[in-house]
Protein backbone atom coordinates (compact mmCIF):
# COMPACT_ATOMS: atom_id res chain seq x y z
CA UNK A 1 0.00 0.00 0.00
CA UNK A 2 1.58 3.45 -0.80
CA UNK A 3 1.94 6.08 1.56
CA UNK A 4 -1.02 8.48 0.18
CA UNK A 5 -4.00 5.37 0.62
CA UNK A 6 -2.04 3.89 3.84
CA UNK A 7 -3.02 7.44 4.94
CA UNK A 8 -6.81 6.52 5.78
CA UNK A 9 -5.24 3.83 8.05
CA UNK A 10 -5.06 6.29 10.08
CA UNK A 11 -8.61 7.88 10.10
CA UNK A 12 -10.83 7.75 13.43
CA UNK A 13 -14.28 6.27 14.18
CA UNK A 14 -16.59 9.11 12.43
CA UNK A 15 -13.76 11.27 10.84
CA UNK A 16 -14.34 12.53 7.25
CA UNK A 17 -11.28 12.35 4.56
CA UNK A 18 -10.77 15.18 2.99
CA UNK A 19 -8.19 15.03 0.27
CA UNK A 20 -6.00 18.03 -1.06
CA UNK A 21 -5.10 18.02 -4.45
CA UNK A 22 -2.01 19.75 -4.11
CA UNK A 23 1.64 19.46 -2.92
CA UNK A 24 1.82 19.86 1.17
CA UNK A 25 3.87 22.78 1.79
CA UNK A 26 6.90 22.83 3.96
CA UNK A 27 8.08 23.13 6.27
CA UNK A 28 4.52 23.43 7.43
CA UNK A 29 0.91 23.31 5.68
CA UNK A 30 -2.11 25.94 6.53
CA UNK A 31 -4.55 23.48 5.51
CA UNK A 32 -2.97 20.81 7.34
CA UNK A 33 -2.66 22.61 10.37
CA UNK A 34 -6.38 24.15 10.12
CA UNK A 35 -8.39 20.82 9.29
CA UNK A 36 -6.34 18.97 11.92
CA UNK A 37 -7.17 21.42 14.42
CA UNK A 38 -10.74 21.98 13.90
CA UNK A 39 -12.52 22.08 17.39
CA UNK A 40 -15.01 19.22 15.68
CA UNK A 41 -11.87 16.92 14.82
CA UNK A 42 -14.44 15.76 11.91
CA UNK A 43 -11.99 15.56 9.46
CA UNK A 44 -8.72 13.89 8.18
CA UNK A 45 -6.73 16.14 5.76
CA UNK A 46 -4.72 13.70 3.06
CA UNK A 47 -2.73 15.31 0.24
CA UNK A 48 -2.01 13.63 -3.28
CA UNK A 49 -0.04 16.12 -5.45
CA UNK A 50 -1.27 16.53 -8.87
CA UNK A 51 2.22 18.33 -10.24
CA UNK A 52 5.39 17.82 -9.92
CA UNK A 53 8.08 21.03 -9.49
CA UNK A 54 11.25 21.17 -10.33
CA UNK A 55 13.52 23.59 -9.06
CA UNK A 56 16.04 25.20 -11.44
CA UNK A 57 19.15 25.04 -9.82
CA UNK A 58 20.89 28.32 -12.11
CA UNK A 59 18.15 29.97 -10.64
CA UNK A 60 18.68 29.00 -7.20
CA UNK A 61 22.17 29.79 -7.23
CA UNK A 62 21.29 33.34 -8.74
CA UNK A 63 19.12 34.19 -5.95
CA UNK A 64 21.65 33.18 -3.41
CA UNK A 65 24.26 35.13 -4.79
CA UNK A 66 22.09 37.80 -4.92
CA UNK A 67 21.80 37.93 -1.55
CA UNK A 68 25.24 37.51 -0.66
CA UNK A 69 25.83 40.43 -2.36
CA UNK A 70 23.38 42.46 -0.54
CA UNK A 71 21.39 43.01 -3.59
CA UNK A 72 18.22 43.05 -0.60
CA UNK A 73 19.97 45.01 1.87
CA UNK A 74 19.43 48.35 2.62
CA UNK A 75 23.00 49.01 3.85
CA UNK A 76 25.83 47.81 5.99
CA UNK A 77 25.04 45.49 8.92
CA UNK A 78 26.71 48.08 11.02
CA UNK A 79 23.90 50.13 10.76
CA UNK A 80 20.41 49.32 12.69
CA UNK A 81 17.97 47.82 10.71
CA UNK A 82 15.33 51.04 10.99
CA UNK A 83 18.63 53.54 9.64
CA UNK A 84 19.08 51.30 6.48
CA UNK A 85 18.23 52.85 3.28
CA UNK A 86 18.66 51.85 -0.32
CA UNK A 87 20.87 55.01 -0.87
CA UNK A 88 23.32 53.68 1.98
CA UNK A 89 24.24 50.53 0.00
CA UNK A 90 25.01 51.13 -3.77
CA UNK A 91 25.01 47.21 -4.10
CA UNK A 92 21.26 47.25 -3.57
CA UNK A 93 19.13 45.63 -6.76
CA UNK A 94 15.86 45.17 -5.33
CA UNK A 95 13.35 46.88 -3.15
CA UNK A 96 11.34 44.04 -2.45
CA UNK A 97 10.11 40.32 -3.78
CA UNK A 98 7.05 39.07 -4.86
CA UNK A 99 5.74 35.66 -4.04
CA UNK A 100 2.40 34.34 -5.99
CA UNK A 101 2.93 30.83 -5.35
CA UNK A 102 3.61 28.40 -2.58
CA UNK A 103 6.65 26.92 -4.82
CA UNK A 104 8.12 30.16 -5.12
CA UNK A 105 8.17 30.35 -1.50
CA UNK A 106 10.13 27.11 -1.43
CA UNK A 107 12.96 27.96 -3.55
CA UNK A 108 13.26 30.81 -1.66
CA UNK A 109 13.24 29.08 1.17
CA UNK A 110 16.03 26.58 -0.05
CA UNK A 111 18.01 29.67 -1.07
CA UNK A 112 17.82 31.09 2.70
CA UNK A 113 18.47 27.65 4.23
CA UNK A 114 21.80 27.56 1.85
CA UNK A 115 22.81 31.50 3.48
CA UNK A 116 25.14 31.67 6.82
CA UNK A 117 22.28 32.07 9.54
CA UNK A 118 25.14 34.52 10.96
CA UNK A 119 24.63 36.70 8.22
CA UNK A 120 20.42 36.90 7.60
CA UNK A 121 20.16 40.15 9.07
CA UNK A 122 22.40 41.71 6.93
CA UNK A 123 21.05 40.31 3.53
CA UNK A 124 17.85 41.03 4.11
CA UNK A 125 16.18 43.97 6.77
CA UNK A 126 13.25 45.35 7.47
CA UNK A 127 12.88 47.78 4.34
CA UNK A 128 12.74 45.06 2.13
CA UNK A 129 9.38 43.66 1.91
CA UNK A 130 7.95 40.29 0.99
CA UNK A 131 4.87 40.67 -1.11
CA UNK A 132 2.36 37.81 -0.82
CA UNK A 133 -0.48 36.88 -2.52
CA UNK A 134 -2.79 35.15 0.16
CA UNK A 135 -2.93 34.08 4.28
CA UNK A 136 -1.10 30.69 3.03
CA UNK A 137 1.73 31.83 1.45
CA UNK A 138 2.44 34.84 4.16
CA UNK A 139 2.42 32.25 6.83
CA UNK A 140 5.13 30.60 5.00
CA UNK A 141 7.11 33.70 4.71
CA UNK A 142 6.88 34.67 8.00
CA UNK A 143 7.88 30.64 9.36
CA UNK A 144 11.15 31.76 7.86
CA UNK A 145 11.50 34.22 11.03
CA UNK A 146 13.07 37.12 8.35
CA UNK A 147 13.74 40.26 9.60
CA UNK A 148 11.51 41.55 6.51
CA UNK A 149 7.61 42.70 6.64
CA UNK A 150 5.62 40.01 5.19
CA UNK A 151 2.34 41.79 3.20
CA UNK A 152 -0.52 41.56 1.06
CA UNK A 153 -2.01 38.37 2.71
CA UNK A 154 -5.27 40.01 2.67
CA UNK A 155 -4.92 40.19 -1.20
CA UNK A 156 -6.45 36.63 -2.44
CA UNK A 157 -5.01 37.00 -6.30
CA UNK A 158 -2.96 38.54 -8.41
CA UNK A 159 -4.58 41.95 -9.36
CA UNK A 160 -5.55 42.87 -5.63
CA UNK A 161 -1.81 42.24 -4.93
CA UNK A 162 -0.53 44.22 -7.66
CA UNK A 163 -2.51 46.88 -6.48
CA UNK A 164 -1.96 47.13 -3.08
CA UNK A 165 1.83 47.06 -4.06
CA UNK A 166 0.94 50.49 -5.83
CA UNK A 167 -0.48 51.89 -2.60
CA UNK A 168 2.25 50.28 -0.57
CA UNK A 169 5.23 51.68 -2.28
CA UNK A 170 2.97 54.99 -2.62
CA UNK A 171 3.75 55.44 0.98
CA UNK A 172 7.24 54.80 1.15
CA UNK A 173 10.41 57.54 1.29
CA UNK A 174 12.17 57.25 -2.08
CA UNK A 175 15.45 56.62 -0.25
CA UNK A 176 14.10 53.48 0.31
CA UNK A 177 12.48 52.52 -3.43
CA UNK A 178 14.91 54.66 -5.74
CA UNK A 179 18.73 54.44 -6.18
CA UNK A 180 20.45 57.12 -8.00
CA UNK A 181 17.16 59.16 -8.46
CA UNK A 182 16.27 55.35 -10.85
CA UNK A 183 13.22 53.30 -9.54
CA UNK A 184 14.52 49.49 -7.44
CA UNK A 185 12.91 46.75 -9.52
CA UNK A 186 10.74 44.43 -7.38
CA UNK A 187 12.25 40.33 -7.58
CA UNK A 188 9.12 38.24 -9.06
CA UNK A 189 9.98 34.95 -8.86
CA UNK A 190 7.83 32.77 -10.64
CA UNK A 191 7.40 29.27 -12.54
CA UNK A 192 7.60 28.87 -16.14
CA UNK A 193 4.01 29.01 -16.02
CA UNK A 194 2.34 32.37 -15.00
CA UNK A 195 0.08 35.16 -15.23
CA UNK A 196 1.78 38.74 -16.25
CA UNK A 197 -1.08 40.27 -14.58
CA UNK A 198 1.53 41.81 -12.10
CA UNK A 199 4.52 43.38 -14.21
CA UNK A 200 1.39 45.16 -16.92
CA UNK A 201 0.29 46.44 -13.79
CA UNK A 202 3.08 47.78 -11.75
CA UNK A 203 4.16 49.00 -15.09
CA UNK A 204 1.25 50.05 -16.84
CA UNK A 205 1.69 53.19 -19.26
CA UNK A 206 -1.23 54.78 -17.59
CA UNK A 207 0.16 55.19 -14.51
CA UNK A 208 2.16 58.29 -13.83
CA UNK A 209 5.73 57.69 -14.23
CA UNK A 210 6.88 58.26 -10.82
CA UNK A 211 4.41 55.35 -9.84
CA UNK A 212 5.67 53.22 -12.13
CA UNK A 213 7.84 50.31 -10.46
CA UNK A 214 10.07 48.12 -12.60
CA UNK A 215 9.94 43.83 -12.60
CA UNK A 216 12.24 41.44 -12.70
CA UNK A 217 11.31 38.10 -12.68
CA UNK A 218 13.15 35.25 -11.57
CA UNK A 219 11.59 31.72 -13.15
CA UNK A 220 12.22 29.57 -10.31
CA UNK A 221 10.58 26.49 -11.00
CA UNK A 222 8.96 24.23 -13.45
CA UNK A 223 5.59 22.81 -13.43
CA UNK A 224 4.29 19.38 -15.08
CA UNK A 225 1.23 17.27 -14.21
CA UNK A 226 2.41 14.45 -12.44
CA UNK A 227 2.21 11.32 -13.75
CA UNK A 228 1.00 9.12 -10.98
CA UNK A 229 -1.30 11.60 -9.68
CA UNK A 230 -4.81 9.56 -11.49
CA UNK A 231 -3.29 5.99 -9.85
CA UNK A 232 -3.10 7.55 -6.47
CA UNK A 233 -6.21 9.11 -6.52
CA UNK A 234 -7.89 6.29 -8.08
CA UNK A 235 -6.38 3.77 -5.51
CA UNK A 236 -7.11 6.16 -2.17
CA UNK A 237 -10.67 6.15 -3.20
CA UNK A 238 -11.63 2.59 -3.74
CA UNK A 239 -9.33 2.11 -0.82
CA UNK A 240 -12.13 4.15 1.06
CA UNK A 241 -14.72 2.04 -0.42
CA UNK A 242 -13.31 -0.63 0.70
CA UNK A 243 -12.91 0.71 4.47
CA UNK A 244 -16.64 1.65 4.21
CA UNK A 245 -16.14 5.30 4.69
CA UNK A 246 -19.50 7.32 4.34
CA UNK A 247 -18.11 11.02 3.06
CA UNK A 248 -15.30 12.06 1.64
CA UNK A 249 -14.13 15.50 0.08
CA UNK A 250 -12.05 16.57 -2.43
CA UNK A 251 -10.48 19.90 -2.37
CA UNK A 252 -9.25 21.29 -6.18
CA UNK A 253 -6.61 23.78 -6.50
CA UNK A 254 -6.01 24.44 -10.38
CA UNK A 255 -7.74 23.14 -13.39
CA UNK A 256 -4.92 20.63 -13.70
CA UNK A 257 -5.83 17.29 -12.49
CA UNK A 258 -9.43 18.25 -12.72
CA UNK A 259 -10.10 15.51 -15.51
CA UNK A 260 -7.69 12.48 -13.70
CA UNK A 261 -9.87 13.34 -10.50
CA UNK A 262 -13.34 13.20 -12.18
CA UNK A 263 -12.20 9.62 -13.87
CA UNK A 264 -11.03 8.32 -10.80
CA UNK A 265 -14.64 9.21 -8.91
CA UNK A 266 -15.93 7.41 -12.29
CA UNK A 267 -18.24 10.31 -13.14
CA UNK A 268 -17.16 11.23 -16.63
CA UNK A 269 -19.37 9.81 -19.17
CA UNK A 270 -17.12 7.75 -21.15
CA UNK A 271 -18.45 8.84 -24.91
CA UNK A 272 -18.62 12.66 -24.43
CA UNK A 273 -16.04 12.87 -21.50
CA UNK A 274 -18.94 14.78 -19.41
CA UNK A 275 -19.74 14.78 -16.12
CA UNK A 276 -22.62 12.06 -15.41
CA UNK A 277 -25.02 12.95 -12.77
CA UNK A 278 -26.44 9.08 -13.55
CA UNK A 279 -22.68 7.66 -12.81
CA UNK A 280 -21.98 9.76 -9.24
CA UNK A 281 -25.24 8.68 -7.80
CA UNK A 282 -24.67 4.58 -9.31
CA UNK A 283 -20.99 5.34 -7.75
CA UNK A 284 -22.85 6.33 -4.26
CA UNK A 285 -25.27 3.99 -3.99
CA UNK A 286 -23.27 0.66 -5.06
CA UNK A 287 -19.69 1.86 -3.40
CA UNK A 288 -21.59 3.83 -0.45
CA UNK A 289 -19.30 6.70 -0.11
CA UNK A 290 -20.73 10.12 -0.86
CA UNK A 291 -18.58 12.48 -2.37
CA UNK A 292 -18.06 15.95 -2.14
CA UNK A 293 -15.90 18.79 -4.04
CA UNK A 294 -14.63 21.68 -3.43
CA UNK A 295 -12.93 24.60 -5.17
CA UNK A 296 -10.58 27.01 -3.99
CA UNK A 297 -11.86 29.49 -6.23
CA UNK A 298 -13.99 30.83 -9.41
CA UNK A 299 -11.25 29.80 -11.97
CA UNK A 300 -10.96 26.14 -11.03
CA UNK A 301 -15.11 26.33 -10.64
CA UNK A 302 -15.51 27.61 -14.31
CA UNK A 303 -12.57 25.36 -15.87
CA UNK A 304 -15.30 22.41 -14.09
CA UNK A 305 -17.80 23.54 -16.10
CA UNK A 306 -16.75 24.70 -19.13
CA UNK A 307 -14.74 21.47 -20.02
CA UNK A 308 -16.79 19.03 -18.35
CA UNK A 309 -20.16 20.56 -17.12
CA UNK A 310 -19.83 19.61 -13.55
CA UNK A 311 -20.94 22.25 -10.93
CA UNK A 312 -18.72 21.36 -7.76
CA UNK A 313 -20.35 21.54 -4.36
CA UNK A 314 -18.58 24.42 -3.04
CA UNK A 315 -16.67 27.12 -4.35
CA UNK A 316 -14.15 28.86 -1.71
CA UNK A 317 -15.23 33.04 -0.90
CA UNK A 318 -12.03 33.32 0.20
CA UNK A 319 -8.57 31.18 -1.42
CA UNK A 320 -7.63 30.18 2.17
CA UNK A 321 -8.09 27.50 4.78
CA UNK A 322 -10.56 29.27 6.72
CA UNK A 323 -12.46 29.86 3.19
CA UNK A 324 -12.39 26.39 2.07
CA UNK A 325 -13.46 25.06 5.99
CA UNK A 326 -16.35 27.63 5.74
CA UNK A 327 -17.36 26.33 2.64
CA UNK A 328 -17.60 22.82 3.61
CA UNK A 329 -18.98 23.82 6.89
CA UNK A 330 -21.53 25.51 5.44
CA UNK A 331 -22.40 23.08 2.91
CA UNK A 332 -22.66 20.27 5.56
CA UNK A 333 -24.91 22.42 7.49
CA UNK A 334 -27.59 23.28 5.37
CA UNK A 335 -27.56 19.76 3.61
CA UNK A 336 -27.74 17.96 7.10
Amino acid sequence: MDPITSSLADLQLNQTPIYLLKTKSSPTDTYHDHFATLPTNQYHPIFIPVLDHMFRDDALRTLRRSAERFAFAGGSPANPAKLRKATHNPAKKYSGIIFTSQRAVDAFALTILKLDPHKLDAYFDQSMPLYAVGPATAQSLRSLHLPCPVLGSETGNGDALAAFILTHRASLPQDVTHLDNQPLPLLFLVGEQRRDIIPKTLQSPSLPSHSRTPVTELVVYETGESATFEESFTAVVQEAQRRKVREQWVVVFSPQGCEAMLMGLGWLDEKGGKFSQLRRDAGARLGGTKTYVATIGPTTREHLLREFEFEPDVVAARPSPEGVAEGVLGFERTSS
